[in-house]
Parts: structure tokens; sequence; C-alpha cells
């Protein structure tokens, strides 16, 4: 389970699961607006994880950011750790 530490919202975690298929899988917000977070989660459940980080991207509340851009950025920094490890 890849988590990822939020910056400027409510929420102050992301975790999530990748699949061999670039799925998003198990996806969990801890803190922040429960029901809005939980759609969130259900709604982005087996989607492609770079059409996540394009859909969600950019989206702004306070602080310049969201929980939807902050689980793009989840996903971009899953993803240099994953080519990191594979260049190791």
């Amino acid at each position: 389970m890849f988590t990822y530490s939020t910056k400027g919202t409510c929420s102050r975690q992301i975790l999530f699961n990748v699949d061999a298929d670039n799925k998003m899988r198990d996806v969990r917000f801890i803190g922040g607006c429960g029901g809005n977070l939980h759609g969130i989660a259900k709604l982005v459940e087996g989607k492609d994880i770079d059409e996540v980080a394009s859909l969600l991207s950019g989206i702004r509340c306070r602080n310049n950011t969201s929980c939807p851009d902050q689980l793009a950025k989840a996903v971009l920094e899953y993803k240099a750790a994953q080519e990191a490890q594979n260049n190791a």
C-alpha cells in the first residue's frame, strides 16, 4: 500500500494500491470530509492511475489545492517512486 502525506488539506494522508494493470485499488483518505472523500475513493476505484492524475490535477479548494488535487499528486509521487525503483 502506498502512503502519501497530504499538504494544505483537511485530510492528512491518502493510502492506495495499484494493481498490475495500473488501476487504482483500495483508496482511503485519512481525515477530511468523510462523505466527499469516500465518494472520490469510490469514483477512482478501478481507474487507470494516469487518468486519475489527469482528471483531478489542478482542482482547487483552499490553500491552492484540494483533496482531489492531492490524490493526483500522490499518483505522481507513486509513479516517480516506481520509476526510481525500476532504475535501481
